[in-house]
């Protein structure tokens, strides 16, 4: 068994769940997270630029890495060299849907064409030392055939796992979850720990994806970025408060310093911006709190940002 019944399993995220993000996720409940998605060329070709994406923290008890490719010679490279490093499973990305993936026929576009989707799928899973994964789209709304015959060629392979997202490759993140179609894969597979993934932000939601696909395991996503606190909502609802203010700048300041530590100032507070907009989300902070978390730049700003956070009576408890 890779993932305990009941699981809740913080998504790769390509450009967030570096080692400073996931530390903040676990510091709110996360046990199971994933690196960034790894692009396979990028690690047969720029390895020394690359790895700093494989970096596990001692303290992490679980991580899996994700593996991004759509070509077998990069593919297997990549592999041999995600076996130097330390991992409790390797994944395999057949649900990316952004564009320049889709034109390297990657992530969800790959999806789409079976055959070359299982050639690759079985590259992984002949070269990996680490237990083999794959998280892929639903390719049919209505029909969960196309679905279950690349799950099928997937698990022929060896996939001990299957991450399914229950929406197809041109919705992108948002729009209606298709409960059916996990539940098809979820019932096909029983010997194998499905995983459903795909608009879970809350309580409600996640109720609603255990209820109406079976799968008891399930894999949070965008509803988890700039709220590390779902973890602990879902795991405890009813003893679940909302992160006091304190709280809230401890977490940002520890992510920032991590961030710094790992890439530099500059690049830290560059990088940085887009997850301190995703903190104010939904906490009825004023526009202009975001404005100036775009002009972040430096240990200075965001301490000063922070005071004005903190100041801004959105929080009840302070």
């Amino acid at each position: 068994m890779i993932y305990a019944p009941d699981a809740l399993i913080l998504a790769p995220l390509s450009g967030f769940t570096d080692a400073p993000y996931r530390r903040s996720a676990r510091r709110c409940g996360c046990r199971y997270a994933f690196t960034e998605m790894v692009d396979a060329a990028s690690l047969t070709f720029a390895f020394d630029r690359s790895k700093d994406l494989l970096l596990r923290y001692d303290d992490e008890e679980f991580l899996g890495v994700q593996l991004l490719g759509g070509q077998t010679d990069h593919i297997r490279e990549a592999v041999e060299k995600i076996n130097r490093f330390n991992f409790d499973i390797l994944d395999f990305n057949l649900g990316c849907p952004v564009p320049k993936v889709a034109k390297k026929c990657a992530g969800a576009e790959l999806g789409l064409h079976y055959d070359e989707a299982v050639r690759c799928f079985d590259t992984v899973a002949k070269y990996s030392k680490f237990p083999v994964s794959a998280k892929l789209r639903i390719l049919d709304t209505e029909d969960p055939e196309p679905t279950l015959k690349l799950c099928r060629g997937l698990v022929d392979c060896g996939a001990q796992v299957l991450t399914v997202h229950g929406r197809v490759k041109k919705a992108f993140y948002s729009g209606p979850v298709y409960f059916d179609i996990i539940k098809a894969v979820r019932e096909e597979f029983p010997e194998i720990e499905v995983i459903a993934n795909g608009g879970v932000n809350s309580v409600a939601s996640y109720n609603e994806i255990k209820l109406r696909t079976g799968c008891s395991r399930v894999m949070l996503a965008t509803g988890a970025m700039g709220n590390p606190w779902l973890f602990r909502q879902l795991q405890a609802p009813e003893s679940f408060s909302l992160p006091s203010a304190s709280e809230w700048r401890s977490i940002i300041e520890e992510q920032a310093a991590g961030m710094v530590e790992l890439y530099g100032d500059e690049c830290a507070y560059r990088h940085g911006r887009k997850i301190f907009h995703d903190y104010l989300k939904g906490r009825g902070f004023n526009g202009s709190l975001r404005a100036i978390a775009s002009g972040t730049a430096n240990a200075a700003d965001l301490s000063n940002w922070l005071d004005m956070a903190v100041k801004s009576g959105v929080w009840a408890d302070e």
